[in-house]
């Protein structure tokens, strides 16, 4: 498997330089991704800028990695600006997966992900005790 890791604080960017994401190239990308969450990268940027092609085999990995990422509040982005690609990774039905066209906007995606979870996690602290009579917080109230 020919591929480069960029390991960033919120990320980890594999670069693939292969043409065709195949059987042998899946199972090595599957335990690469593993190791990431061993350290624990949950949000993975893959950039596909070079590949081509994708078998049954290889999206059923990226099925995996996108459950892995998400059971852990992540995001797997997969970034190709081919059209003939993506519609083979969309017809492959990953479940909520990004496809973006840029490793930009997949750095972004990251980002934004991150935030959705922060501001989720704040709203997990209300309490209804905060409420009064009326119905309102005390920095709501008109």
């Amino acid at each position: 498997m020919n591929y480069t890791i960029q390991k960033h604080e919120q990320y980890a960017l594999i670069n693939v330089q292969e043409n065709k994401f195949e059987d042998t190239f899946a199972a090595d990308l599957e335990a690469v991704s593993r190791t990431l969450f061993r350290e624990g990268f949950h949000n993975l940027i893959i950039d596909f800028s070079t590949a081509k092609s994708i078998d049954s085999a290889g999206i059923s990995v990226l099925k995996k990695i996108n459950m892995l990422c998400s059971r852990e509040l992540g995001v797997l982005v997969l970034v190709s600006d081919d059209d003939d690609f993506v519609d083979q990774l969309i017809d492959g039905k990953i479940r909520d997966v990004t496809i973006l066209p840029t490793v930009e906007e997949g750095i972004d995606a990251v980002f934004m992900n991150d935030l959705e979870n922060e501001f989720g996690a704040d709203s997990d602290d209300f309490n209804d005790d905060d409420m009064d009579e009326d119905g309102y917080t005390q920095s709501e109230k008109p």
